[in-house]
């Protein structure tokens, strides 16, 4: 799921190269953090949320186990 992921969001933004991926597992439920340069943040999350929303939708769609994934969006520092 971790490709897959960096995959679609590598596709949307301007800088591929600083795109991390990070699978965090301390929370009782899966959860992914990507990491994007300050300028693609805005290009991921999009108008209202709509283009983040729909991330997370394929993330959950294709997740075979059941279980919902959450998809955090934060900048590299």
């Amino acid at each position: 799921m971790k490709h897959f992921l960096d995959f679609v969001v590598r596709s949307l933004v301007d800088n591929p190269d600083d795109v991390q991926v990070i699978e965090t597992s301390g929370s009782p439920k899966p959860s992914y953090r990507v990491s994007l340069h300050p300028s693609d943040v805005g290009l991921v999350i999009g108008k209202g949320g709509r283009t983040i929303g729909s991330i997370r939708s394929l993330i959950n769609t294709a997740n075979k186990s059941g279980e919902h994934l959450a998809v955090e969006v934060v900048e590299n520092p």
